[in-house]
């Protein structure tokens, strides 16, 4: 049952209520980086709900090729909260991808008059606490449960990776109720839009470049919809069952940036341990690091390849475009080419130690064949000046 965030008006006589112009959910997504991977033992059940593949209809045309990569998930019940427009239910989902992580998405329905009434929605509260709050606790139970499933499983949970997404029910009026085409409303509410997605309450403090840079990435593929994306939040207009194509997109793209984060901070990590014990100038040290950075190259590889695995978008050039669009917004490029800079100087870290580590066999290799040569020079002189 949807229950709408502002509590119902009656209408006195003679008097008629104003209609809400702007229906819809807004959507949280959380990326948690749980694991260094997930092992390939299905997980039949989690937080009492039985675990099932993800799937979702699609009425767009697609190539005949069409596909995408189908995480396991969970649908929890319901819960009731009050928030700041009043009564509330909030759905919830958990995906469980292999490369070691959960994405959480919390989707709350609203009605409003104006698009700022939504900027509440960035940091909700509820009557009983936060909602970054609630997730977090979820977020550490599904940790807890996934240990057994877990390879090299985190000891604690880092910050999510969050991203909010206002999904507004198609098609959009002007003022006076008229229809109006998805790009043309965006035109005449860019500001509104920009206010909205920027986290402003006041439209008029924004100047005129950020409300077109907050708005300048946007797409459509109908006459009707809209995708409008910002480094922390997105826009939505679409027919509600058609919402959940292109919150997947972003909810792996974010999931994909979460994980990047994670990987450059083991790097970061494993560098500095390998400077710190290189210096010890220790062959039993160098060794356990050559070892380690082996294993790290061989992991790094493997992981980077399952991470790509799951961002595959070429099946639907629209969702495609969609994921350019946003991994541009996120910088994953950047965090590409940083980690794989990282990369580049573990394998010349490991190069460096194997050169050494060849050079030292080698020269206890000639050290042995010049005391073997000693050796028999020895034996043969003492054959001679024998009795």
């Amino acid at each position: 049952m949807e229950t709408n965030l502002q509590p119902p008006q009656t209408k006195p006589a003679g008097q008629t209520v104003s209609r809400r112009r702007y229906t819809g959910e807004v959507v949280y997504i959380y990326a948690y980086d749980v694991a260094y991977d997930l092992n390939r033992e299905p997980v039949p059940e989690l937080l009492g709900q039985k675990v099932v593949p993800f799937a979702f209809d699609s009425s767009r045309r697609h190539p005949r090729h069409h596909f995408f990569y189908k995480p396991q998930m969970i649908r929890l019940p319901a819960m009731e909260r009050v928030g700041p427009f009043g009564p509330v239910n909030v759905d919830r989902v958990v995906k469980l991808l292999p490369v070691g992580a959960v994405s959480i998405t919390v989707r709350i329905p609203f009605a409003v008059e104006r698009l700022e009434d939504l900027v509440a929605f960035h940091d909700l509260h509820f009557d009983t606490g936060s909602l970054n709050l609630d997730v977090r606790l979820l977020a550490e139970a599904v940790h807890r449960e996934l240990m057994p499933y877990s390879v090299r499983p985190n000891p604690h949970l880092v910050d999510e990776e969050a991203y909010t997404v206002f999904c507004l029910d198609a098609p959009m009026t002007n003022a006076e109720g008229q229809p109006l085409g998805a790009e043309q409303w965006l035109q005449a509410n860019r500001r509104q839009v920009a206010a909205l997605l920027t986290q402003e309450s006041d439209v008029n403090l924004l100047s005129k470049q950020e409300a077109d840079e907050a708005t300048g990435r946007y797409l459509s593929y109908y006459q009707n919809d809209l995708v409008v994306i910002d480094w922390d939040s997105a826009l939505i207009i679409d027919d509600r069952a058609d919402f959940d194509e292109t919150l997947y997109v972003m909810e792996l793209a974010n999931l994909q940036l979460a994980e990047l984060e994670a990987y450059d901070r083991l790097l970061d990590d494993s560098l500095e341990r390998s400077y710190r014990d290189l210096n010890r100038r220790n062959i039993r040290t160098r060794a356990h690091v050559l070892r380690d950075l082996r294993e790290i190259r061989i992991d790094m590889a493997r992981v980077s390849d399952e991470l790509m695995n799951i961002t595959k978008f070429f099946g639907d050039w629209h969702l495609a475009r969609l994921y350019e669009n946003i991994a541009a917004r996120f910088h994953l490029s950047d965090w590409h080419h940083a980690v794989e800079e990282k990369l580049k100087t573990l394998d010349e870290l490991y190069e460096i130690l194997k050169h050494d580590q060849n050079n030292r066999w080698m020269l206890i290799l000639e050290v042995t064949i010049v005391l073997l040569f000693i050796i028999d020079l020895v034996i043969l002189f003492m054959g001679i000046s024998g009795p």
